[in-house]
């Protein structure tokens, strides 16, 4: 239990101060001033005090596994078995990696950019053991589990930002305070929503809320609407000082209540009956898909869910921004965006997005929406140019803010390399055979945090293809139409090569995994895998010729808008050259008449 607590209340407080360095404190255009040195000096402590209590914390988990006191498991071979053939133990060993970058690169920061990417590398880390949490055998595997995942970083924001505001000098405080109270109110109410989530998941409408487990929910709930409520109400008249020391209070006491959670599970009544399949994939296996069903059947994966939610809410936000002050955003893109998200949602949670996991062909199917379709429409929302449009600016003329650091951020070198179009190309088509015709298929279907990657890789790889080849949002550098043209053929080709390599396959690629679930469906699993590549072979040329098409469109309107600006530029030197002529002929008139 120390350990638990201490991990994370470390982890909290290194997300707190990382934040504070990302966002809070003053930067002269993102270089961090003299005012944060003692925030990386308690930042270079609590990372080095993260790592050596997580080490502890895998430790005590190993011991609390096998019953036995930490001295007893201390043996290589224990050890090494843990952290690489258990996934509890894959996890935590990843936690405590990250645990020990931050403390290393804690010592190099110089800049709110270089926070800001040791913050998203800390959160992983905290997320991570969060996969093999109770929730897993309750309920809506994907759902608890993504609801939690988000209740605890959104949890880590809030208590995280008020810490940090709580630790400034009194001068500071007053900057921050603004910033603070967004971070505060993004972060509270996805606590509360994912918390009724999780909970809804793992009790339902069981006797189970009337047990020890389902009073510290309870519990737990109502202290997080409580300090919403009230802070909420009173955060415009109470002191900086008086209000954080309340909101920490209230939020350690739910930080050590989740705690507490995490280490039971709920009292269950009456027989359980034992779901291999669950246990397995973490969804129950589903009847044979129809139409309907496939259309119609949905099973929230509640991370991707999530990050939809968030997504869409800080679109609508920017269009609203945009509305107030009296600017237009094109309808076209909105209805584009809620496509692409709607399509994304489909894949992931909806009918398909749970077949996906059951059968070859119609994971490929997802996949191809998730990486070729949906990010067409996503990209033609125009997303980075409304948040450039909306995004804050800095506090002062010396702050770049988050709107400057998303522009260093779009042409820095990473970035300016990525979206080579042969970078593009290698990362959308060459990780195709790096998938599929290697264990690395195997490995990442056979457990939830696995796939949540897969479909992250999938659409990071369409959004960046598509957004070099058709994008209109701004691009660190300019490609030739004719250059796409040639990447999407290259593309095209690429693909029916893999399609026909993977429908030319007598052995199958999944390393066992579909033979495992045993499904009464669709038995033969080669002749469905080999329709999966045709499927994914059919539907992967379809996106590339629209992309193909929409190349042409922007190519004859690029050189449209091309002509007319030399036919201006050719009226104006021309109307130039004719008022100077005029003005020769006068001169000779006037000499003429002298």
């Amino acid at each position: 239990m120390f350990f638990d607590l201490a991990n994370s209340a470390l982890a909290v407080l290194v997300i707190g101060l990382l934040i504070s360095l990302a966002f809070l404190l003053p930067e002269n255009q993102g270089r961090l001033e003299q005012s944060a040195s003692t925030t990386l000096q308690g930042l270079k402590l609590a990372s080095g005090l993260w790592f050596l209590i997580s080490i502890g914390y895998l430790l005590s988990s190993l011991a609390e596994i096998f019953g036995s006191g930490i001295g007893e498991i201390l043996k290589v071979n224990i050890l090494q078995s843990f952290i690489t053939q258990i996934t509890l133990g894959k996890l935590l060993a990843y936690q405590v990696i990250v645990a020990l970058l931050v403390f290393i690169f804690s010592n190099l920061i110089k800049k709110n950019g270089g926070a800001l990417a040791l913050l998203i590398l800390a959160l992983s880390g905290i997320a991570a053991p969060l996969f093999q949490s109770h929730s897993s055998s309750q309920g809506s595997h994907s759902l608890a589990i993504g609801s939690l995942v988000i209740h605890v970083i959104a949890l880590s924001f809030w208590i995280g930002s008020v810490i940090a505001l709580k630790i400034m000098p009194s001068q500071l405080q007053t900057l921050a305070f603004s910033r603070v109270s967004i971070i505060a109110l993004w972060s509270s109410m996805a606590v509360v929503l994912t918390g009724f989530a999780n909970a809804w998941t793992r009790l339902g409408l069981s006797q189970d809320w009337f047990t020890g487990y389902g009073a510290l929910i309870s519990l737990k709930i109502v202290l997080t609407l409580f300090i919403f409520i009230i802070a909420s109400r009173v955060r415009n008249s109470l002191s900086v000082n008086a209000l954080v020391t309340f909101e920490i209070g209230v939020m350690a006491t739910i930080l050590g209540i989740g705690s507490i959670l995490n280490r039971f599970t709920p009292e269950e009544s009456g027989e359980i009956e034992f779901d291999r399949i669950r246990e397995l994939v973490g969804i129950s296996m589903p009847s044979e898909p129809t139409l309907s069903r496939v259309f119609f059947e949905y099973e929230a994966n509640g991370l991707a869910l999530g990050a939809l939610i968030f997504a869409t809410a800080l679109y609508i936000r920017g269009v609203v921004a945009l509305a107030r002050r009296g600017d237009r955003w094109p309808v076209g893109r909105t209805i584009s965006f809620a496509i692409g998200i709607s399509l994304l949602d489909y894949a992931t949670s909806g009918g398909l997005g749970l077949y996906s996991h059951f059968s070859f062909q119609y994971h490929m199917i997802a996949h191809m929406v998730l990486s070729m379709i949906a990010p067409i429409a996503i990209i033609l929302s125009a997303p980075i140019t409304l948040a450039l449009r909306t995004l804050p600016i800095g506090r002062d003329k010396s702050e770049r803010g988050i709107r400057g650091m998303l522009i260093q951020a779009l042409h820095s070198r990473p970035s300016r390399v990525i979206t080579h179009p042969i970078s593009a190309l290698a990362i959308f088509d060459g990780s195709l055979f790096a998938l599929y015709f290697t264990p690395l298929f195997s490995n990442l279907m056979s457990g939830h945090f696995g796939h949540l990657i897969m479909n992250f890789h999938f659409i990071a790889a369409g959004l960046l293809f598509f957004h070099v080849i058709v994008g209109i949002d701004p691009n660190p550098r300019k490609v030739h139409h004719l250059v796409r043209v040639v990447i999407l053929l290259a593309a095209m080709s690429i693909h029916a090569f893999f399609s026909i390599a993977l429908m030319s396959a007598n052995e199958l690629i999944d390393g066992g995994f579909y033979q495992l679930l045993d499904r009464a469906w669709a038995t033969d699993l080669l002749s469905d895998q080999k329709a999966g590549a045709a499927i994914g072979w059919a539907m992967g040329e379809i996106p590339i010729v629209i992309a193909l098409v929409a190349t042409f469109i922007q190519w004859v309107r690029s050189d449209a808008r091309e002509a007319k600006r030399a036919d201006r530029r050719s009226n104006t030197d021309l109307a130039e050259y004719n008022a100077y002529l005029e003005q020769l002929s006068r001169k000779n008139n006037s000499s003429q008449d002298k």
